[in-house]
């Protein structure tokens, strides 16, 4: 168990390396009141942090939760070992049926279907960010522009969550991340010596 935890917490830490790196900020999030009055003001995390979608493409803005105000987290993030390991590649966030699905950023909705069980919704941020949230019935066109905070859809059945929960994926150059490195309200991990 304690290589797999560890394997996940230097996956997170070489992906913030990687993203520091290329430009992005990854400034301490406001608290999370100031996060679940922007999430739910429908203007998103923008309206404090600035502007950006937190990729290599600009600078770093905390997202608005999906769900508001923002759920439990009932499964977080697990790296896989490989591209076709066992993991779990997003997070799951405790909601109802019918609950609306907020976009948590800014994007283009580039899908809206069913993938095997589950209704998917897809918004691409900027040509290397991708967020998918499952399971979403999507009330949005294909091809649609989708403001941070707006409605993308309602939680549905289908999947692992099945109408308890939403799936947060988010995809960075084509590799899943942990979402937790962009969302309002989540503080800075800090890493403490062993002894």
């Amino acid at each position: 168990m304690l290589p797999d935890m560890l394997r996940s917490l230097l996956t997170t830490a070489a992906l913030a390396a990687a993203l520091l790196s290329s430009g992005v900020s990854l400034d301490a999030a406001p608290d999370a009141g100031r996060a679940r009055d922007a999430a739910g003001s429908g203007t998103g995390a923008g309206s404090a942090a600035g502007s950006g979608t937190g990729s290599a493409a600009g600078p770093a803005q905390r997202w608005s939760w999906p769900i508001s105000p923002p759920g439990a987290i009932l499964r977080p993030f697990e790296a896989p070992a490989g591209p076709y390991a066992a993991g779990h590649r997003g997070i799951d966030i405790a909601a109802g049926p019918g609950e609306a699905v907020l976009a948590p950023a800014a994007g283009t909705v580039t899908f809206t279907g069913v993938v095997v069980d589950r209704p998917v919704v897809t918004i691409r941020l900027d040509d290397d960010v991708l967020v998918s949230l499952e399971p979403v019935t999507g009330e949005l066109p294909l091809g649609g522009h989708a403001a941070a905070g707006q409605r993308l859809g309602a939680v549905a059945h289908g999947g692992h969550c099945d109408a308890r929960c939403v799936h947060l994926g988010v995809r960075v150059a084509g590799e899943y991340v942990n979402p937790l490195l962009f969302l309002a309200g989540v503080p800075p991990a800090v890493l403490l010596p062993l002894e």
